[in-house]
């Protein structure tokens, strides 16, 4: 019986360091999203800029959420200006995502990716993932258990076979 208890301890406590723990990013839209409110929810969070080659893929992202919300996907879009290529102001990035491609998904304020400077959820993913975005649309699936379920590239496209493969492998 103590065996069976001490293998379950040490199971619950490397499956909790290996889940994300509660994260909590200011909103584009005023107050704070917490990433606990989507637990048991996929979540699909990319770094995001405004003056990127890659900022087409909104586009994407909003046909990926609009095809896969009804399912409890969540699409969480991180506005960042670490690779210099973001708007001036919060306001300027939400102005432009409406104007230009009607996102209707979660947006963060302005937000650091990487360094020292990074939020929280950046440094823990490279912590647990050995990820860390290496340019604008990096794309980061975490699963429904706070676990991340899969990581990609700015080259992914959101519609593409590999990411809707993931994530419909998540979903449930």
């Amino acid at each position: 019986m103590r065996l069976l208890i001490t293998t379950l301890f040490i199971f619950c406590a490397s499956f909790a360091q290996a889940a994300m723990t509660n994260f909590v990013f200011p909103s584009m839209d005023g107050g704070e999203i917490d990433l606990t409110q989507w637990h048991g929810q996929p979540v699909l969070v990319v770094n995001t800029a405004s003056r990127c080659g890659y900022t087409p893929q909104y586009e994407g992202l909003q046909t990926l959420y609009d095809t896969y919300r009804d399912k409890g996907l969540v699409v969480l879009a991180v506005p960042s200006n670490d690779f210099r290529q973001e708007l001036s102001s919060d306001e300027a990035v939400k102005d432009f995502c409406e104007v230009n491609f009607g996102l209707d998904f979660p947006m963060t304020t302005i937000t650091s990716v990487r360094g020292d400077t990074a939020h929280p959820f950046y440094k823990w993913l490279e912590a647990k993932a050995g990820f860390t975005p290496r340019w604008n649309f990096n794309k980061v699936l975490i699963a429904p258990d706070g676990s991340v379920a899969a990581t990609f590239g700015s080259n992914a496209r959101p519609m593409s076979r590999p990411v809707i493969d993931a994530i419909t492998a998540v979903l449930k």
